[in-house]
């Protein structure tokens, strides 16, 4: 009698309770893969008889499978965590050894590394002090927090609606210490070469109908521009529908005594100025420059970019993640610590930002959860139990009917 059926049946049996009790083990394991077990049958060789006359010799483990569906993504409350909507994994880098990962949960290291639990150091590209990103070959990511230095304004696009109604002024009466002198004024913080911060007043002065002259202090004070009074920085013709159609050039000498350098220019940008009979108003005031900064905390965008944020409310791109994917991922070998290595099965990494090439978009502050079912594991608990205990059913009958056969006198 043979009990080879048996023995296989139970063997398969076991193997794929071990793999339900590794999943149900990670039912809550952050970015982990279910893996499926994959039986098939065992036939003897022979060189004679009909097919159709085989017996089977029982059953073997083709192959332990992992599935590679998406996991729900759930919210986190560190900003650091990531979760891959799609297809993809993070690439870690562990001493330059390349590891791949689904578990988005990341935390700064003191050298400012982003790094998983097991020490691998998340890769991506980096960006120099200006925000451009470096694409090339990816390196491990390090969180730049050196302060963001200052920079001085030079340019500074305003728009207005001037009042057409306001009477004529004789220009060369300006004074900026009275009201009377001008039609309407408007200020705005401007920066020097230190990040010192300077308010920059400009001045319009009605001097006849569509005609006006527009003066500039600085910090209070007239700029030098050699006029008669000082501070006349240009003037702004407007037609009879209160469009704009002619304006100079109006650059600011900025003089200051900070130590930082001077005299600089700032240009101002007054182009879609409108006048109409209504009260006297600022549609668009945009002057560039910004003071120093420190880095106060950073996001990761759904393209992977890494934005830092600073004391001064200015942001600047530090790095961006990238994403590997690969044309067979059941072919890759699992090390634990939910990273998988490429092997020749699972073929090269193909390597690029989120969002593109077929990769997944990256969710800031959530992470992607198990993807194992609890209760179909539950249920194919009990398949794989009454599985065994059939198997040993069949053993413990040929063993009746070997045991009559040896009682035969």
């Amino acid at each position: 009698m043979s009990f080879q059926q048996g023995l296989s049946g139970l063997s398969a049996a076991s193997q794929s309770l071990e793999a339900i009790g590794h999943n149900v083990a990670n039912a809550n394991t952050i970015g982990f893969k279910q893996s499926q077990i994959q039986f098939a049958d065992i036939y003897a060789g022979t060189l004679i008889g009909s097919g159709g006359n085989q017996i089977g010799i029982g059953t073997q483990v083709s192959r332990v499978a992992q599935l590679f569906s998406q996991g729900n993504i759930s919210k986190s409350d560190n900003p650091l965590d990531m979760a891959i909507s799609g297809n993809g994994f993070f690439r870690m880098s562990t001493g330059g050894a390349i590891t791949y990962t689904r578990n988005g949960q990341f935390t700064l290291s003191k050298e400012g590394y982003i790094e998983n639990a097991a020490g691998a150091r998340l890769t991506g590209y980096m960006a120099d002090a200006n925000g451009v990103i470096a694409i090339g070959a990816p390196g491990e990511l390090v969180i730049n927090k050196a302060d963001l230095s200052p920079e001085a304004s030079t340019e500074y696009e305003l728009k207005l609606t001037l009042d057409s109604r306001k009477g004529n002024l004789v220009s060369a009466d300006f004074n900026p210490d009275d009201p009377a002198t001008f039609s309407d004024s408007t200020s705005a913080p401007v920066y020097d070469s230190l990040g010192n911060v300077h308010t920059l007043r400009t001045f319009y002065v009605k001097t006849g109908a569509g005609t006006w002259d527009v003066y500039a202090t600085n910090d209070g004070v007239p700029v030098p521009t050699g006029s008669t009074p000082e501070g006349l920085i240009g003037n702004m013709t407007f037609n009879n529908g209160g469009v704009l159609t002619s304006v100079s050039t109006m650059d600011v000498p900025m003089v200051v005594t900070t130590g930082a350098a001077t005299p600089y220019t700032i240009t101002i940008d007054q182009a879609g100025t409108q006048q109409f009979a209504q009260d006297f108003g600022v549609s668009r005031q945009l002057p560039n420059g910004f003071a120093a900064g420190t880095l106060v905390d950073f996001s990761v965008s759904s393209n992977g970019e890494i934005v830092g944020r600073y004391s001064n409310g200015q942001t600047n791109l530090l790095g961006q993640v990238i994403l590997a994917n690969f044309a067979n991922p059941n072919g890759l070998q699992n090390r634990g610590d939910n990273q998988w290595v490429e092997t020749s099965e699972s073929g090269v990494p193909m390597v690029s930002t989120p969002g593109s090439s077929g990769l997944g978009a990256v969710q800031s502050s959530r992470v992607e959860e198990s993807n194992v079912d609890l209760t179909a594991e539950l249920v194919n608990m009990i398949t794989a139990q009454r599985y065994y205990q059939a198997n040993a059913q069949t053993i413990k009958t040929q063993d009746q009917i070997l045991q009559t056969l040896v009682n035969l006198r």
